[in-house]
């Protein structure tokens, strides 16, 4: 029997609250439970306190849910500047009713353990609180202050499980925030048991470079995923990337694009590439990478798409001016709205952040084209594996969001020509090979395609050059051996048009002598049919009197015949 089929319908289903942040739903299958407490825990400068504010502000902008916040740390005008820089207006919220927030403020110095101890007070002000707004969501920031001098285990545990149970009897869905413990997820130890969800927040620094991770450690009555996710706290708030549940199971299109340079697309059936098709271009130092990508990024600017490049070696003003040397004017399609450089040094972060960076200018400038130059940097943040992780997950993601990737990937000195330095070409459905090729003393620059996925491609090598008209292929040369490129090529051009003019000349010569003596010959051809002529009326008149002397000797004979008989006759009678 099926799964499905032993579920009966009259069992309740955990209900969920979407939070309304980037990538935390998809992370919970639909958010925090619904009217029961989520503890969200981590060390000082994970995120908490911001996190639990834009699950607050969310749900009172976007889902029609006002909330309370109680503070034990921060006054309400701190907490309002201190979400300011994330877009979300508190004190509009606040007048509108939307939001309350509640400072309460515990002096420990004035605090000592003393007989029973309970929360009475803080459930009377916080219920009076929800009472006002009509609250749906909670939080309380941070859980520490209310206990933070009491060493009894067990009346702590009891308020704890109060203060748990008091906020699912009000049906509200609150967040708990708690401080990291020494060995334990919470100072106490005991709020992740009583919580129904907990909410790990990390940041650790490796080798110099920070990243932030988030784990679901706990959620009861729902599936969630279970690894670490990588966040980032932006302009808009919080952002979460399930990196690790990306899979293959993306849409593809049939729909073809141009390169924006005509003989390249000739090369690739004279068509282009797939839209969403992941593209490497690859070479050494000084073969024109940036250049290509940056003529696939005008081509969509051009169909009128937006395009997302992002560089790590340049800053965007260099990327404009050298770009203009070529012919390309990438500020007009900037200053359009098409095109969004975005520079960054990879040893900014971590891995993983990158990845989620990038997730998050995508969720928000929405590119038909994404440009990554280069990504051959990343190896200077991790090892060779965790780069083509990481560069794994950010193709998987953007195939599933159907964008054109274009990636571009240095290739060093005395390395295989047909292999990318962070090992990738496996995922590239399009790679362009840019090679420097040396001969009689210089080098030039040539392209291949070494491969297209779906697409008849041209196997030829063609010679290119960069100038102010942009990017010119040349008509492929083929010598003796080898193809020639530059000067080599033009030699061997001349030479082949000397010997094309002599062979032209030589041939011209011929022709006329054989004209000439076809000529010669037709003379004597008409020469002797005349002759033969003449001979020929000569022998037919004396044909014609022997035929004659040959007819009057028959006469002649006939008559003397006759004569004979006539004498014979007589004699007989």
């Amino acid at each position: 029997m099926e799964v499905a089929e032993q579920i009966r319908p009259d069992v309740e289903v955990l209900q969920k609250c979407v939070t309304g942040i980037s990538g935390l739903d998809e992370i919970t299958s639909g958010g925090l439970p619904r009217g029961r407490p989520t503890l969200v825990c981590g060390s000082a400068g994970t995120g908490k306190s911001l996190l639990a504010m834009e699950f607050l502000v969310r749900g009172a902008r976007d889902f029609g849910e006002p909330g309370v916040y109680v503070a034990f740390e921060e006054t309400a005008p701190e907490l309002a500047v201190n979400v300011a820089s994330l877009g979300f207006e508190v004190p509009r919220l606040e007048r509108e009713r939307k939001l309350l927030i509640d400072s309460v403020q515990i002096n420990r110095a004035e605090l000592q353990e003393a007989g029973e101890y309970d929360l009475e007070g803080l459930f009377i002000r916080l219920g009076d609180a929800i009472d006002t707004v009509g609250a749906k969501r909670v939080v309380l920031d941070t859980i520490e202050v209310l206990f933070g001098v009491f060493q009894n285990s067990v009346i702590v545990r009891s308020e704890l499980s109060r203060l748990f149970r008091w906020l699912k009897d009000r049906g509200v869905t609150a967040i708990v925030t708690g401080e990291r413990g020494d060995g334990t997820l919470s100072r106490f130890g005991l709020e992740e048991y009583v919580a129904d969800c907990v909410i790990l927040l990390d940041h650790r620094i490796v080798e110099q470079v920070s990243t932030r991770r988030l784990r679901v450690v706990k959620y009861r009555g729902s599936v969630h995923g279970t690894n670490e996710y990588p966040f980032l706290i932006g302009s808009s708030g919080f952002s979460v990337l399930p990196v690790t549940s990306l899979g293959l199971q993306h849409r593809v299109s049939s729909e073809r694009i141009s390169t924006g340079i005509p003989e390249l697309d000739e090369m690739c059936a004279g068509k282009g590439i797939y839209r969403g098709s992941s593209v490497l271009i690859s070479g050494m130092a000084g073969t024109g990478k940036t250049s290509f990508a940056a003529q696939f990024a005008a081509a969509a600017c051009l169909r009128g798409e937006r395009v997302l490049y992002v560089a790590s070696e340049e800053s965007p003003e260099q990327i404009l001016r050298n770009m203009a040397s070529i012919g390309l004017n990438l500020r007009g399609w900037q200053e359009k709205g098409l095109l969004r450089l975005k520079s960054e040094r990879p040893t900014l972060c971590g891995l993983e952040l990158h990845l989620v960076s990038l997730h998050e200018a995508v969720r928000v400038f929405r590119p038909h084209v994404v440009v990554y130059d280069p990504i051959t940097n990343f190896s200077s943040v991790g090892s060779g594996a965790e780069v083509k992780t990481m560069l794994m997950r950010l193709v998987d993601y953007l195939k599933a969001q159907g964008i054109t990737a274009i990636f571009t990937s240095l290739t060093n000195g005395g390395a295989t020509e047909e292999q990318s330095e962070v090992g990738i070409s496996s995922l590239m459905d399009v790679w362009i090979l840019l090679r420097n090729m040396e001969c009689s003393g210089e080098r030039n620059r040539a392209l291949y395609v070494l491969k297209a996925r779906g697409i008849a491609h041209s196997n030829q090598v063609r010679e290119f050059t960069l100038s102010t008209n942009g990017i010119h292929f040349i008509a492929p040369y083929l010598g003796m051996a080898a193809v020639l490129t530059g000067s080599a090529r033009l030699a061997q051009e001349a030479e082949d048009r000397a010997t094309r003019a002599r062979m032209s000349s030589e041939v011209e010569s011929r022709k006329t002598a054989l004209q000439a003596r076809e000529r010669e010959l037709e003379a004597q051809i008409e020469a002797l049919q005349a002759r033969l002529a003449a001979e020929k009326q000569d022998a037919l008149r004396e044909i014609r009197v022997l035929e004659s002397r040959q007819d009057q000797m028959s006469r002649t004979d006939a008559a003397m015949s006759r004569s004979r008989s006539v004498e014979e006759e007589r004699v007989h009678s």
